[in-house]
C-alpha cells in the first residue's frame, strides 16, 4: 500500500480564514501526480486483501488462520513503528519511500509467482504478508510526513482530505475488483497486479525533485531519535490524548475486521466476488462518510465525533452478528464504514496537527503502531473467540469492548484547532566561551529566578507546563527549588543527554511554548533576566578539549566560598 493520511476537519476559531477549496492541491503538479498513482496503488492493496483473504479461506477452513492474515500484516507496523518513524525524521523521506515501495513490489510479486505455480502454502502466504507489512510499516510514517512539504500550510487540511478520499474510494472499489478477478482468473493475478501498482508511485518519487530543508545541526542518530519520539510521546498530553482516544477505538471494533472473511464464506455462502462485495459496500460508507467530514467538523467537537461514532461501529458491529441476509449486511457495513472512516479520520488528522515538524515522523509511526497494533491482536483474539466460541459470541464481544474501552477513556480529551500551534519558534542558542565537543555530557542547565514570596504559589503552577516542555524536548530529568534561606530564590534544573541534545532543545520550541514561558519568566522580579548556567559533566573533559578547558579555568578567578 502507498500510505494514506486519513481526512479530517478543523472546528472553528475566532475569526477563521475562509476554508481552502478541496480541489485546491491539485493545483500542484507533483501532489496530483502521487494522488493518482496512490489511488492505483491503494486499489492494488485492497485486491491484495481480498486475495489473501480469500486464498486462506481455500487453504484452510480454520477462521485463527483467516484471521492471522490481518495480524501478519498489522504486526510489522507494531514492531517497526519507531525507528522507521525515526528513519522518516532523519534521513531523506525520498528515498526512504523508494525503497520501502520497491520492497513491497518484491513481496508481492513473490506471492503472485508462488500462487500462479501452486506452491503456497497457509504459513507462505502468512510470511509473505508479514513482509508487505514491513514495507508499510516503513512507507507509513514517511509518506504522512511529505504531506507538509508537498502544500502549504493552507493547503494542508484539504490535501489531506484528498489522500483520505483516495483511500475510501480505493477500498470502495478494490474489493470488488480483487472479488471478480479472482472469480475471473483466480487469485495469483491480484498479487500481480498488486506489484505492479507499486510501480507507478516510484515513478513519482523518482522524477520529484524534493528540495532539502538545510540543517542548523547534525542529523539525530536512530537509537537518539527512537529515545527523543518516546520521550515526546511521554510528555505531551495532547498526542497522548489522541493514541488513548485511538486505542480505545480499535480494540474492540477490529473485530468486524478480523471475522468478516469467514462471514463472508461460511455463513453467506458468498464466493470472492461476494467478499469483495461486502467490503465494497463498507469503503462506499467510507467514502460518504469522508464528503460528510467538512459539515461534521465544523459542527461538533473531535470528542464529540469520535465518540458519537464509535456508538454507531458498535451498534453496527453487534448488528452483524445476528444477521443471514447479505442485504441487510451490505447495509449494516456501508453505516459502519461511514462511523468508521470519520472516527479514525478525525483521530489521524488529530495526531497530525497535535506535533511539531522535528517529530512528525516519530510521533505519527507511534499512531500507525496503536492502529495496526490494534488490529493484529484484534485479529488474534477475535480470530480464537470466533473459533473457540462463535462468530456471533465474537462480533458482540468485540462491541462490548469497544464501549468499555471509550468509556474507560473518557478523561481524555482531544485539543481543539486553537490550542494547535507548532509552527518554529528557536530560541536564541547558548553563548560558551570556549568550543564544546557536541557529544558533550550530560549536561546540567540550571536557571535562578527572584520571585516575590507572595506569588510563590502561582509560579509553581505556572512552572508545570514548563516542566512539560522541557521533558518533551529532551531533558531526562527536572525539578525546581527554593533557597531555605531566601525563599524568593528559585532554581529550575533539568538535565540533557549531551551538548548537542540540549542545542536541538533550542530548535523544537514552537509558538505554543512560547507563551508559557513568558508566562513562567513574568514572575521574576529580577532587575537582570533570570541567570542561566549550563554545567558538563567532568567526565567529558578528555583530550584536546581538556586544554581548551584548562586555559578557560587559568582565565578565570576562583570563586571563594562556603558549600
Amino acid at each position: 500500500m502507498s500510505g494514506f493520511v486519513a481526512y479530517g476537519g478543523r472546528r472553528p476559531v475566532p475569526e477563521p480564514r475562509p476554508p481552502a477549496s478541496i480541489l485546491r492541491p491539485f493545483r500542484l503538479r507533483i501532489f496530483a501526480a502521487l494522488w493518482v498513482a496512490a489511488l492505483v496503488s491503494n486499489i492494488g492493496t485492497w485486491m491484495q486483501n481480498v486475495g489473501a483473504a480469500w486464498l486462506m479461506t481455500s487453504l484452510t477452513p480454520s477462521p485463527m488462520m483467516v484471521a492471522l492474515i490481518q495480524t501478519a500484516s498489522s504486526l510489522p507496523i507494531l514492531m517497526l513503528a519507531l525507528p522507521a518513524g525515526a528513519l522518516a525524521d532523519i534521513v531523506d523521506r525520498r528515498r526512504l519511500l523508494i525503497f520501502s515501495q520497491a520492497w513491497m513490489l518484491v513481496a508481492a510479486g513473490g506471492l503472485g509467482w508462488l500462487t500462479l505455480a501452486h506452491s503456497v502454502s497457509p504459513w507462505i502466504l502468512l510470511l509473505l504478508s508479514f513482509a508487505l507489512g514491513v514495507g508499510s510499516a516503513l512507507n507509513a510514517p514517511a509518506w504522512q510526513a511529505i504531506i507538509p512539504e508537498l502544500v502549504s500550510r493552507d493547503d494542508l487540511t484539504p490535501a489531506i482530505s484528498l489522500n483520505g478520499i483516495n483511500y475510501n474510494v480505493a477500498r470502495a472499489i478494490g474489493p470488488a475488483i480483487g472479488g471478480i478477478v479472482v472469480a475471473a482468473a483466480g487469485v495469483g493475478p491480484t498479487f500481480v497486479l498488486n506489484a505492479l501498482s507499486f510501480l507507478g508511485v516510484m515513478a513519482v518519487l523518482y522524477r520529484w525533485r524534493r528540495v532539502a530543508r538545510p540543517a542548523v545541526l547534525p542529523a539525530e542518530r536512530v537509537m537518539g531519535a527512537i529515545r527523543a519520539g518516546i520521550r515526546f510521546v511521554r510528555h505531551d498530553a495532547k498526542l497522548r490524548a489522541v493514541l488513548v482516544k485511538t486505542a480505545a477505538f480499535i480494540s474492540g471494533s477490529s473485530a468486524l475486521w478480523a471475522v468478516l472473511p469467514t462471514v463472508a464464506r461460511w455463513r453467506f455462502d458468498l464466493g470472492a466476488a461476494g467478499y469483495g462485495m461486502l467490503l465494497g459496500f463498507f469503503g462506499g460508507g467510507a467514502v460518504i462518510g469522508g464528503i460528510l467530514m467538512p459539515r461534521i467538523a465544523r459542527r461538533f467537537s473531535r470528542d464529540t465525533v469520535v465518540w458519537a461514532t464509535a456508538i454507531i461501529v458498535v451498534g453496527a458491529t453487534a448488528a452483524l452478528a445476528p444477521l443471514h441476509s447479505v442485504a441487510l449486511a451490505c447495509a449494516t457495513l456501508s453505516i459502519a464504514g461511514a462511523a468508521w472512516t470519520i472516527a479514525m479520520s478525525t483521530l489521524n488528522v488529530a495526531a497530525q496537527l497535535s506535533v511539531p515538524e522535528w517529530v512528525q515522523g516519530r510521533a505519527l509511526s507511534i499512531y500507525q503502531m496503536i492502529v495496526q497494533g490494534g488490529m493484529a491482536g484484534g485479529g488474534v483474539l477475535w480470530g480464537y473467540v470466533a473459533e473457540r466460541f462463535s462468530l456471533p459470541v465474537a462480533l458482540v464481544a468485540g462491541a462490548i469492548a469497544t464501549m468499555l474501552a471509550m468509556v474507560a477513556s473518557f478523561r481524555f480529551k482531544l485539543a481543539a484547532d486553537a490550542e494547535l500551534d507548532f509552527d518554529p519558534a528557536p530560541r536564541p542558542m547558548p553563548e560558551t566561551t570556549f568550543e564544546i565537543d557536541p557529544d558533550s555530557g550530560p549536561v546540567l542547565i540550571t536557571i535562578e529566578y527572584l520571585i516575590d514570596p507572595a506569588r510563590a504559589a502561582g509560579f509553581e503552577q505556572a512552572s508545570r507546563a514548563l516542566r512539560e516542555i522541557r521533558r518533551r524536548d529532551g531533558a531526562t530529568f527536572w525539578g525546581m527549588f527554593f533557597d531555605a534561606a531566601a525563599p524568593g530564590r528559585f532554581v529550575e534544573y533539568f538535565a540533557v543527554e549531551s551538548w548537542l541534545e540540549h542545542l536541538r532543545q533550542h530548535q523544537r520550541f514552537t509558538a505554543s511554548d512560547l507563551p508559557i514561558i513568558e508566562q513562567v519568566f513574568s514572575f521574576h522580579i529580577g532587575a537582570a533576566p533570570p541567570l542561566v548556567r549550563h554545567q558538563i559533566s567532568a567526565q567529558s573533559i578528555d583530550g584536546a578539549s581538556a586544554e581548551l578547558f584548562a586555559r578557560f579555568a587559568a582565565a578565570v578567578p576562583p570563586v571563594r566560598g562556603e558549600v
